[in-house]
């Protein structure tokens, strides 16, 4: 892998897991301090993080992790709920074992561990169940939606309590139980609930953020 593709992906991955947050000021020299690079593979970077609309070029002034707005997420959502039950009922169409992969991702609201470890957790579980769609173009589209969703996660993950993350990994369950059983309607209808219940989290969440 190249350079600039490493520093990319390193940035890129401070963004998306809140290490930089939204609104926080980025420069070029203090990036590239940190990276121990040149500025120039720094400033490609961010330049390819802009047309993903994860970093704002502020004229003059440097660079900013972009903000998380109120249409931003509504945006989000709305694609969200169209594309992860269409992944989940693909799954669901899918013959053969290859969805018994997804029993490693049961039981983990009854293991002891913090709300942090969720976000990884369910990223996973989004990721292999758009994998077993079937549909390449519609599983690299869920992915792409399920990266930019992490900052929403991050975010309002803060406010969870360990019975939030529980109810949220039970879903999960229901949906693996839907999809083993072939069970389309079902698993795209439990799919679009689960993702319903996150976004109502995340709206709750950047509210209370706000309010400080």
């Amino acid at each position: 892998m190249l350079l600039r593709d490493i520093i990319y992906y390193a940035i890129r991955e401070a963004i998306l897991t809140c290490e930089y947050r939204p609104g926080q000021e980025l420069r070029e020299q203090i990036l590239a301090e940190r990276y121990r690079v040149s500025r120039s593979p720094i400033r490609d970077s961010l330049l390819r993080l802009e047309r993903e609309d994860l970093v704002t070029v502020m004229p003059r002034q440097g660079y900013q992790v972009r903000p998380i707005s109120t249409s931003d997420v509504e945006n989000l959502f709305d694609f969200h709920l169209l594309v992860e039950p269409a992944c989940a009922a693909a799954a669901a169409r899918v013959e053969g074992p290859a969805s018994l992969a997804l029993d490693q991702f049961r039981g983990f609201a009854d293991e002891d561990k913090d709300e942090t470890s969720f976000t990884g957790h369910n990223k996973s579980f989004h990721r292999a169940v758009a994998g077993l769609s079937g549909n390449l173009r519609m599983a690299a589209v869920a992915l792409h939606l399920t990266e930019q969703l992490e900052r929403l996660v991050q975010v309002s993950v803060r406010v969870f309590n360990h019975e939030q993350v529980r109810d949220s990994c039970l879903q999960h369950d229901a949906i693996i139980d839907a999809i083993q059983v072939h069970d389309a309607e079902g698993a795209g209808r439990l799919s679009y609930e689960h993702a319903a219940g996150a976004h109502a989290r995340v709206a709750l969440a950047l509210q209370q953020v706000a309010a400080g």
